[in-house]
């Protein structure tokens, strides 16, 4: 998705009261669990997933570290 879509939905969103974001985050909600209950394969479930796991900031440099313990590569800047 653009991010002039993404932008634009915001704005829209903005402009609604709670009780109607509310709906639009549900309906969202339901359009991604549609979808991932009719993909194909395993990569349009991860692809739907993209973006949406709160991680640290050094995830992919440093996943052996958060995953296994390893120590990490870099340090983090002060």
């Amino acid at each position: 998705m653009s991010n002039s879509i993404i932008t634009k939905v915001i704005e829209e969103m903005n402009a609604l009261p709670d009780d109607l974001q509310q709906q639009v985050l549900e309906f969202v909600e339901s359009l991604r669990q549609q979808r991932i209950e009719t993909s194909d394969n395993a990569w349009d479930v991860l692809e739907s997933l993209t973006g949406t796991v709160e991680a640290s900031a050094d995830w992919s440099a440093e996943h052996d570290h958060y995953l296994y313990g390893t120590p990490k590569h870099q340090e983090a800047d002060s």
